[in-house]
């Protein structure tokens, strides 16, 4: 195929398709072996704080680290400088990150999970202590894919989250018995590390890794500038996940299972499309921007109409199949029909907002490119605002329902005021 920019979609919608194929078979295996049962409901608290650090800090890093290294190498900057101040602020932020986390979780788990049973809080500790180290490779391998999509080599990088998969469903069949209610905690420890290893030997093996003693300059200088906004977008952004986690904790017993499951097919085609076009548009977006910004905008709203059309289209058919996908996915074992009927509820009501969820991701990562982080911090502040009122207002009425609910009228109407941002900074340029 003669344009790269396809090329390159199209590598990462195939790896990222079968990645996500080997996630569900995964999530099979752990349906069939744990139901909506206690082991499911602890390791989903115990990974919360540390995906929460990894969301708003470390995936805010890698964002900002992209277009400002991309200006780094246009203007003939050292990149190992630039490189080593990445890493080290990511190990910095990721230490940090740990300690507080160590030292809070009693705190947080009192506050925000009290009506959980006894039983459930050392549960919760155990497999919450042994999975925070992990932020410390999950940050390094953020920058070393965020060096390999800049170099082009998106199939390197994509094929790294095969590693945690391939691990956990290792675990899972063959040291299930073994390490017990601990396994999911041992099987994201170790598919981390193999993942961090398979991403350094790449990056060193075709010179993209480099690391000199750091120096400040005015694009790193302007990058750290550009932190602070970015964090606090993420920040608000992932607070509404943390906000869900206290309203659904006031909720019956596997009520956090059959949401972490009704949302599985939405965030399936919400990740095979932002891999497929995120991972390769911020770069190219990046280099845009410096060269012609006016097809910038052109091509970014290009992608929106053909992502929200197709995705309306399929959204339908995902939403009259909702019962028997769950049904031939899950009803297994202790996954009974009664379960099945739960999380297709909540799998239709989530559906929904897929296409606008995915048109603002886009151009999340388009603003990111030019800088207009500012913005995107009070509007995450605005969504989680109106989160927490719709909240309060649709759980007392429509149970677990009411909670998606709040969720995908959210996501909706934060994708109609980042496009009216966007189209507005667009009319400013004409």
């Amino acid at each position: 195929m003669s344009n790269p920019l396809i090329r390159s979609m199209i590598i990462v919608a195939v790896i990222g398709l079968v990645i996500k194929v080997i996630a569900v078979y995964k999530e099979t295996i752990i349906a069939g072996s744990f139901g909506l049962g206690e082991i499911i409901d602890t390791f989903s608290v115990a990974v919360l704080v540390p995906t929460f650090i990894q969301s708003v800090f470390i995936n805010s890093i890698k964002n900002l680290f992209i277009p400002n290294y991309i200006t780094e190498l246009k203007n003939n900057g050292n990149k190992g400088s630039f490189q080593a101040l990445v890493i080290l602020i990511t190990i910095g932020v990721s230490l940090f990150s740990c300690i507080i986390a160590y030292f809070g979780t009693d705190l947080f788990l009192n506050l925000v999970y009290s009506e959980f049973p006894e039983t459930y809080l050392p549960l919760i500790k155990d497999q919450l202590y042994f999975v925070l180290p992990c932020l410390f490779f999950w940050g390094i391998s953020s920058v070393l894919s965020g060096l390999l999509e800049v170099s082009n080599r998106f199939l390197i990088s994509t094929l790294a989250e095969l590693f945690p998969l391939l691990t956990m469903i290792f675990f899972l069949i063959f040291l299930k018995d073994q390490f017990g209610h601990m396994v999911l905690a041992y099987g994201t420890f170790a598919g981390s590390i193999i993942g961090f290893s398979y991403l350094l030997f790449f990056s060193i093996r075709y010179n993209d890794f480099e690391l000199k003693k750091p120096v400040l300059n005015d694009n790193s200088r302007l990058m750290i500038k550009q932190l602070p906004p970015k964090i606090s977008s993420s920040f608000l952004t992932a607070m509404n996940n943390y906000i869900d986690q206290f309203f659904v904790g006031q909720l019956v017993i596997g009520s956090l299972a059959a949401i972490n499951y009704g949302n599985r097919l939405p965030a399936f085609g919400v990740t095979i499309v932002i891999m497929a076009l995120g991972s390769v548009l911020l770069p190219h977006f990046s280099r845009l921007v410096n060269e012609d910004l006016k097809s910038a905008y052109h091509q970014l709203f290009k992608a929106l109409k053909l992502v929200l059309g197709i995705g309306v289209f399929l959204v339908i058919v995902g939403v009259f199949m909702s019962d028997w996908i769950v049904e031939l996915w899950l009803e297994r074992g202790k996954f009974t029909h009664e379960h099945t009927l739960k999380v297709s509820g909540i799998q239709q009501i989530l559906l929904i907002s897929v296409p606008f969820n995915i048109c603002t991701l886009i151009m999340v990562k388009f603003l990111t490119s030019i800088n207009k982080n500012q913005f995107m911090a009070w509007i995450s502040l605005a969504n989680l605002v109106l989160n927490v009122i719709l909240n309060f207002i649709l759980i007392k009425y429509y149970d677990v329902f009411g909670l998606v609910m709040s969720t995908t009228i959210v996501l909706i109407l934060g994708s109609i005021f980042y496009f009216s941002y966007t189209y507005k900074q667009y009319k400013l340029i004409r």
